[in-house]
């Protein structure tokens, strides 16, 4: 200690140069761990990390571009749908097209059927003989309804009797007939008619020709006369 304490200055004492031992050795060791950790694997196992991190940067990728690469719809579902689309359309359009025919052919037999009551009233108005009166005023009656058929059965007794007294026969012939109007379950007919007619009194008379509007009224099923005028 002695020997330290009388050293100049700037001069390094023996005891502070000198190296140690076990100090030297423990740091050796450490840095040489350190070392150790830092280095790469070396053979399989570098290539074992290497590969491990490519298939996870692989995996990661194809999670993220998997909504995007989706794969289009194929030919064959198109046109499946496309046919489908196609099929409803067409039944659809049949349909439409079979509900307006319905309806056309519904509404001429409509007027089919007004026209023919229309002519058949008509001729049972203007047939009528002496021999048969009581079956000519029924067939009337039987085509007839509303205020039509009121009045003229209140008018029928009286009316075969006059047609017996007198031995009168008229024959009608419907010279032409159309509908005037049609509005809903009720129609307008114009018919025009040549009445021939015979009696006891002059059995040669000349034939007329009368023009009537017949109304003609729809019930269910059928028609019938319900109102009958007679026009210039």
């Amino acid at each position: 200690m002695a020997d330290d304490a009388a050293a100049p200055d700037g001069e390094l004492t023996e005891s502070t140069s000198e190296p140690n031992p076990k100090t030297d050795s423990a740091d050796t060791t450490a840095v040489e761990s350190e070392s150790a950790a830092v280095e790469p694997i070396e053979g399989d196992d570098e290539s074992t990390v290497e590969d491990y991190e490519a298939e996870a940067g692989e995996d990661s990728g194809d999670d993220e571009d998997a909504p995007a690469s989706r794969a289009p719809m194929s030919h064959v579902k198109l046109a499946l749908i496309a046919g489908m689309v196609a099929v409803v359309a067409l039944a659809g359009l049949t349909g439409w097209l079979g509900f307006r025919t319905y309806e056309s052919n519904q509404a001429e037999a409509q007027r089919n059927l007004f026209l023919q009551v229309g002519r058949q009233g008509a001729l049972n108005l203007t047939t009528i003989g002496y021999e048969n009166a009581e079956a000519d005023v029924q067939r009337i009656l039987d085509s007839a309804t509303g205020t039509f058929y009121d009045d003229f059965q209140q008018r029928a007794q009286p009316f075969v009797e006059v047609v017996k007294q007198a031995q009168s026969t008229s024959v009608g012939t419907i010279a032409e007939a159309g509908l005037e109007s049609v509005s809903g379950n009720e129609a307008q007919v114009l018919v025009a008619v040549t009445v021939e007619t015979s009696n006891a009194g002059a059995p040669e008379q000349g034939a007329r020709a009368w023009r009537m509007r017949i109304t003609v009224q729809k019930q269910g099923d059928e028609a019938k006369v319900s109102n009958v005028e007679f026009v210039p």
